[in-house]
């Protein structure tokens, strides 16, 4: 391996570890070093020499989004979308130019020999079926998270990707992010003692945020092809709500738990390594935006995570809640019985609270209520058994880890994807990845409509 071959993300993390680009009681932006742009600038010479024409199935939000990213690295070329909606054609050719192939049949995508890969956008309930057809003819596929839209549809997908050998990778980019990376190995580091509960939200208070997307004008049975839209979904009547605002349907989303559980779990999973919880118990409601969907806007649950040989017993509190008065925000926080990770957007904070070895007498303790020969022998006893009375040194009780200034870690989620395709290196977020992280939220949706504890197994991925 080349000098220049080095210079990839993972040396990076290397680099700020043996570093110790932090700041005890502060914070440290990571600016002295390489930032994103700089290091495809080092990959450039070994990564545009391989050409990999994609194709996007699915142009709505993510799928815009999914493109501009995914071109951004080095060697990656748009040739082809699929929408159902014409409108989405059309700002497409706008966007990447009027010889753009674009189609709203995904089917003339897989068909075309000159594409490599895949990005799918769709709404959920078309993600099995699209990456099934994809990697069966010979397609790399990138699909967005959840992985499924039901949890029995979830091992067919593993075996396709076995069957077929084909790159497959979630998008859920939390598994590529620098700051989840220094969580790892701070997490089995030992930084926070043993873990024993996680407490993570991902809360918003805004219209967009809570799904009540805009609706163009021109939409029609015309415009776009809703009997394809519907797909294995009941039979209903056009209603271009539903198409544009789909997230808030159980017919083709799922929910809160699918959308925004997965990546908590997901980034979850791949800090402590967990394959997943055996329960799920989950509870909630419709509170705010009643606009005829028919899910919920606030979502809590309870995970049981299992003992394991990496990792100790553990319970997840999840939440999400689309009428948070105070504002919204994400926080991912790691409970240790030394100390405490917290992990937002773009920093981490490690607090250390370790207890002293020896536990003290007096004050709130029953010493004080013995008899005085009774608290002479405990003195004694207490003195033989813990010689060393003295003080610990203080150590600096809050570690900060930020990341570089514009770094963007669903740029490292596809630089990861395109490198599996042209070195075979290990997608970060394969298809099982993908199942593990989609099965606890989807048991979430469960356990919230049947009122009832959901038993899942992790290992097997299925319910129990």
């Amino acid at each position: 391996m080349s000098k220049k071959d080095n210079n990839t993300r993972r040396s990076f993390i290397k680099k700020l570890g043996s570093t110790g680009v932090l700041v005890a009681g502060g914070s440290l932006a990571l600016d002295s070093f390489a930032g994103p742009n700089e290091f495809l600038q080092q990959r450039k010479s070994t990564a545009a020499n391989d050409k990999i024409r994609v194709a996007c199935i699915g142009m709505g939000i993510m799928g815009f989004g999914n493109a501009e990213t995914a071109t951004k690295v080095p060697g990656v070329e748009l040739v082809a979308v699929c929408d159902l909606y014409d409108g989405r054609l059309v700002r497409a050719k706008e966007i990447y130019g009027k010889d753009l192939f674009t189609t709203r049949d995904y089917k003339e995508i897989l068909d075309r020999k000159d594409i490599d890969a895949v990005i799918i956008s769709t709404p959920d309930h078309w993600h099995d079926k699209i990456s099934i057809d994809a990697m069966e003819k010979g397609k790399a596929v990138f699909c967005e998270k959840p992985m499924v839209h039901k949890l029995e549809e979830g091992l067919k997908v593993i075996e396709t990707q076995k069957k077929t050998k084909a790159v497959f990778q979630v998008g859920s980019q939390r598994v590529s992010s620098l700051i989840f990376e220094k969580a790892k190995q701070l997490y089995e580091a030992g930084e926070i003692g043993e873990l024993n509960l996680v407490v993570a939200n991902m809360d918003r208070h805004d219209a967009l945020g809570a799904w009540q997307y805009s609706i163009p004008p021109d939409a029609s049975k015309e415009t776009l092809d809703w009997d394809t839209f519907l797909g294995d979904a009941p039979k209903v009547p056009f209603d271009p709500v539903r198409f544009f605002r789909w997230r808030n349907y159980r017919d083709y989303g799922t929910g809160v738990p699918g959308d925004l559980f997965v990546h908590l779990i997901s980034g979850l999973h791949f800090m402590t390594g967990s394959f997943g919880p055996t329960r799920v118990m989950a509870m909630g409601g419709l509170h705010m935006w009643k606009d005829g969907r028919d899910v919920p806007d606030l979502v809590t649950a309870l995970f049981d995570y299992p003992k394991t040989d990496k990792n100790p017993a553990f319970t997840a509190n999840l939440r999400v809640n689309f009428a948070d008065g105070s504002g919204g925000g994400e926080t991912t926080k790691l409970v240790g019985n030394e100390g405490e990770m917290e992990i937002s957007w773009n920093s981490l904070i490690i607090r250390k609270h370790k207890l002293p070895k020896a536990p003290g007498y007096g004050g709130w303790d029953s010493f004080d209520t013995f008899p005085e020969a009774t608290q002479k022998e405990f003195v004694k006893q207490y003195n033989a058994k813990y010689p060393d009375t003295r003080p610990a040194i203080n150590s600096p009780k809050e570690y900060v880890y930020t990341n570089p200034k514009g770094y963007d870690e669903r740029l490292d989620h596809f630089i990861n994807f395109f490198e599996a395709m042209r070195s075979g290196k290990t997608v970060v977020e394969d298809a099982s990845f993908g199942l593990r992280a989609a099965g606890p939220a989807l048991a979430t949706n469960l356990s919230y409509f049947d009122k009832k504890i959901i038993n899942w197994d992790p290992v097997k991925m299925k319910l129990v």
